[in-house]
């Protein structure tokens, strides 16, 4: 198996636990699995949706020849595009970068209006590397000379999944409809308006595609510290089934070992979306551990669609919030025919905040 050392330009942030040095090697065959990393270089220019997050959280644009470290995984947003990891995947083959943090696959749909198409970029191998036990993130992960292993982010979590929860906490969970919500917004609001009143909260983001910024975002608000399912090893949660239900309660009794005040989890993507959110919130550990849930929406009749779907499964909304909270028409909509306050992260953020603090305090 032939192996040659390349230096790369950017590395995506979904190999960020690996802690990958630019100066890598690659071999010459690659498995196409979930999380596999590779090192590909970059096709063509792109104008729109031409970011990469990288392991810093900075973002820079990708030109063509850059070399690149990413990771394999699957796609499925509505606003963006749709992939999959490819069935067959050789030195020289084009698959395309599904997403900011560097999720690749074969791209097989895309939003042209949002983000255009896919860019292309041609594999080169798998990076390879030696998988340190006892060794920190911050101590480095991969030394040469390398093993004649490729690295996989599952290679380097910080958490494992779990079927069952073992501790208890109290958990504030926002979800949507959709992708593009407010979801984050919401989450950011309530964890700056918590840690300024001096409570200690720990957060998470559980389902969606691998990225850093929703994560950093809540650290910058006051989270003392956020995880996410890339945590786990996972580049995202689409298709994963009961792994997701894992993860998530994986990363709460993970973060429960804290002992934090409040822990605030982000569903990434819609109730109904493929990412596994319905499974999550049908999961009755969860919903034992659930003190506050608030909803997003764009539209009155998403907002109803969404209370009455999380009411049906065992986890009813207690708020809604998002575009569909932008003035008076949504709300009073919301407080008339769902009995439900309604407040705008943005607009209202200690207001909204004194209400959850009534609902988790009584």
């Amino acid at each position: 198996m032939a192996m040659k050392r390349i230096f790369l330009d950017k590395i995506s942030s979904v190999t960020k636990n690996a802690s990958l040095s630019h100066d890598v090697w690659v071999m010459d065959s690659v498995v196409p699995a979930e999380g596999a990393m590779v090192a590909v270089e970059v096709l063509e220019d792109k104008k729109i949706y031409n970011q990469l997050e990288l392991v810093t959280g900075r973002m820079s644009t990708m030109k063509k020849g850059d070399l690149l470290a990413v990771a394999l995984g699957t796609r499925r947003a509505l606003k963006g595009f749709v992939g999959n990891v490819p069935e067959k995947l050789a030195v020289g083959d084009v698959i395309q970068v599904l997403n900011l943090g560097g999720v690749a696959g074969i791209c097989l749909s895309e939003n042209f209006k949002e983000v255009g198409h896919a860019l292309n970029v041609r594999v080169l191998g798998a990076i390879a590397g030696s998988v340190l036990s006892g060794k920190s993130r911050e101590e480095g992960a991969i030394v040469p000379p390398p093993e004649e292993r490729a690295l996989n982010i599952k290679d380097f979590t910080i958490f494992t999944g779990k079927d069952h929860l073992e501790k208890t906490m109290k958990l504030i969970i926002v979800s949507g409809t959709c992708m593009n919500v407010g979801k984050t917004s919401v989450a950011c609001e309530i964890i700056k308006q918590f840690a300024q009143k001096g409570k200690k909260i720990f957060a998470a983001k559980l389902t969606g595609v691998a990225a850093m910024r929703d994560i950093e975002n809540m650290r910058d608000y006051g989270a003392r510290e956020a995880v996410s399912f890339v945590d786990a090893g996972y580049a995202s949660t689409v298709a994963n089934g009961e792994q997701a239900v894992r993860v998530t309660k994986g990363a709460l009794d993970y973060l429960a070992s804290y002992s934090p005040d409040y822990i605030v989890v982000e569903f990434g993507d819609g109730v109904y979306g493929e990412y596994g959110v319905m499974g999550i919130l049908k999961d009755s550990e969860i919903q034992a551990q659930i003190v506050a849930h608030i909803g997003c929406a764009h539209d009155p009749m998403g907002a109803v669609k969404l209370a009455e779907v999380c009411h049906e499964i065992g986890a009813p909304v207690h708020m809604i919030s998002g575009p569909v909270t932008d003035n008076s028409v949504g709300t009073e909509f919301i407080e008339r025919m769902l009995s439900l306050p309604a407040y705008n992260a943005l607009s209202q953020g200690e207001a909204l905040t004194d209400y959850l603090l009534s609902l988790c305090l009584k």
